[in-house]
């Protein structure tokens, strides 16, 4: 190997904070140094958008940083949680009413502050995602996005085989039209039914209104899904970290 290969290009910010590539993304567990570089040496490591090289340094509180294309969280102070809300928990970290609240569920396990991503009514369970990062979660929210939810709803039975057509097609309610991107029948169960319903909205009770609004008022709500995000099989009231993967996930859904 060269030694110009392993020498930073001289338009390669460096800040004081910055410590050697492969010491970051070793730290931020995509694997040993000696496979990080092998990563840098074969250019799938890009830093603010420039192909790195042997010998750069980054900073992980400011440099972006992509493995493959995918963002690498590489800041260590950011925390990423996934949660599943139980019924009749209030979606704040904290409430002056005394109610139950997210934070309760947290204890002593994360020492970082973090905030829920949306709401999900105190009736209602499932996802809820937990973080300290303002930019990520300001995306997740924002409707320019699109970022998709899916929620597995028990409703008034029965449905008609129009009605997924008819959701699709729009739905007109007091604040404006709504429309879902997806709809299914999952079960049947006498009088009631279990649907899934997915759209992109972020109105407060948008899926319980629509619903409702359509002669299918909703008896239980959990939501199953935010983007790439699935609740799987975790327990109610119980929170777990993302993966790098599901980190790197949620950038590609909002655009980073």
């Amino acid at each position: 190997m060269r030694r110009d290969d392993r020498a930073p290009k001289p338009d390669a910010p460096v800040y004081e904070g910055a410590e050697r590539l492969q010491k970051v993304l070793a730290a931020a567990g995509v694997g040993s140094r000696r496979a990080c570089e092998d990563l840098i040496f074969r250019r799938r490591v890009t830093v603010n958008g420039r192909v790195a090289q042997l010998g750069d340094k980054a900073d992980p509180t400011r440099d972006v940083i992509h493995v493959d294309g995918e963002r690498l969280q590489v800041d260590t102070r950011l925390v990423y949680l996934a949660m599943n809300k139980p019924r009749g928990v209030v979606s704040t970290m904290a409430d002056e009413k005394g109610r139950a609240a997210l934070s309760d569920f947290l204890g002593n396990r994360v020492e970082q502050r973090v905030y829920h991503v949306g709401r999900l009514d105190a009736d209602s369970e499932g996802l809820l995602l937990l973080t300290n990062d303002g930019t990520l979660t300001h995306r997740l929210m924002h409707p320019s996005y699109g970022v998709p939810k899916t929620y597995l709803c028990e409703v008034a039975g029965p449905i008609p085989r129009n009605l997924g057509k008819r959701l699709a097609a729009g739905v007109e309610l007091e604040d404006g039209p709504v429309r879902v991107d997806s709809f299914k029948v999952v079960d049947t169960l006498g009088k009631t039914a279990q649907v899934e319903v997915t759209l992109h909205e972020g109105r407060k009770h948008i899926v319980r209104r629509l619903l409702a609004e359509v002669g299918h008022p909703v008896s239980r709500l959990v939501r199953t899904s935010i983007g790439p995000i699935r609740l799987g099989d975790l327990r109610a009231g119980r929170t777990r970290r993302l993966t790098n993967a599901e980190v790197a996930a949620l950038f590609k859904a909002v655009g980073d």
